[in-house]
């Protein structure tokens, strides 16, 4: 069992367009509206291949009640905390290169007990779960500290857990050291506060927070694939994608596909290669759409435990 908590979950729109020109009427040539957020996305992607998974999320308003259809649809077992505000709905402009232009609302305001709520319910859920997850970013009212305060909760309890975040409540949380974080490129350079420019680079500032007492870190590269390191494992593992359609949720999958890699007792190397499998089947579907066991049937994902480390990340 895998529990995701999304403190702030949406409903994603993709519209599909030749092209984005600032400014002027589009005619979209397609859409499709999915159930989002990051942890939404993992067990989205983890219900797709068979595996037990509870996605942990606050609901209000409309958009909350369409987001709940949504995950009943696609079988995606959930714990609805009500809110008084309305979930968000994220809109994706997709070109057929495979650009994406996402616009993204802020989500809406809890208050200290629909946060309190969010957490016991999350606690609540994982008494048995092999990893508790805590993604994405914080709607307004909820505290810096709030993944922080879930690793702690967790990790006393002798659970395993995983942060895939950004900004001061990623900060927050790897100072508490969860088992696992899956940070991209961008996130880690944040992170660390410097350039990340070479693999090289990104495996000295992953190393340095797998001495901290984090015990593997995963970094997911776009185009150039993934890193997972460890106090003895530094692997890279890619599948090149050649017709791209959307990285939403990209990312999400990957981390989805490394957990149940995880879960059923492989190493972190071989693990990533799951992971990256996962992640790059997405980047083959429209809008947040997760991959099923069909689109994993033609990705081939390539590992290497020796990775150059001079190469340059795009």
């Amino acid at each position: 069992m895998i529990v995701t908590l999304t403190p702030n979950p949406s409903i994603d729109r993709a519209v599909l367009i030749d092209a984005l020109r600032r400014g002027e009427v589009h005619r979209a040539t397609g859409g499709r509206i999915d159930p989002g957020g990051k942890g939404v996305n993992v067990s989205r992607a983890l219900a797709a291949q068979g595996a037990d998974t509870v996605a942990v999320l606050p609901s209000g308003g409309p958009e909350g009640h369409l987001l709940d259809e949504l995950l009943d649809s696609a079988g995606v077992a959930h714990a609805s905390v009500p809110v008084t505000g309305t979930v968000r709905m994220n809109i994706s402009v997709l070109e057929p290169d495979g650009t994406t232009t996402k616009l993204n609302e802020p989500g809406p305001t809890l208050s200290e007990a629909e946060v309190a709520a969010l957490l016991d319910m999350t606690l609540e859920r994982s008494s048995s779960a092999g990893w508790v997850v805590g993604c994405g970013s914080m709607p307004p009212g909820a505290p810096t500290d709030l993944y922080a305060v879930l690793v702690r909760r967790v990790r006393e309890r002798g659970g395993r857990v995983a942060i895939d975040s950004s900004g001061a409540s990623f900060s927050a949380a790897v100072a508490a050291t969860p088992n696992l974080i899956k940070p991209n490129h961008e996130e880690l350079a944040e992170l660390v506060g410097h350039d990340l420019p070479t693999l090289r680079d990104v495996r000295d500032a992953a190393r340095e927070l797998v001495g901290g007492g984090i015990e593997v870190v995963a970094v997911s590269l776009g185009g150039d694939g993934a890193l997972v390191i460890t106090a003895d494992v530094c692997a890279h593992a890619i599948a090149p994608i050649s017709a791209p359609l959307s990285t939403v949720g990209a990312g999400d999958c990957m981390l989805a596909g490394l957990l149940y890699g995880l879960s059923t007792g492989h190493e972190p190397a071989d693990a990533l290669v799951t992971g990256v499998t996962w992640g790059s089947a997405a980047v083959t579907l429209p809008g947040s759409r997760v991959p099923s066991p069909a689109d994993l049937a033609g990705i081939r994902a390539e590992l290497t435990l020796d990775p150059d480390l001079s190469r340059t990340i795009r």
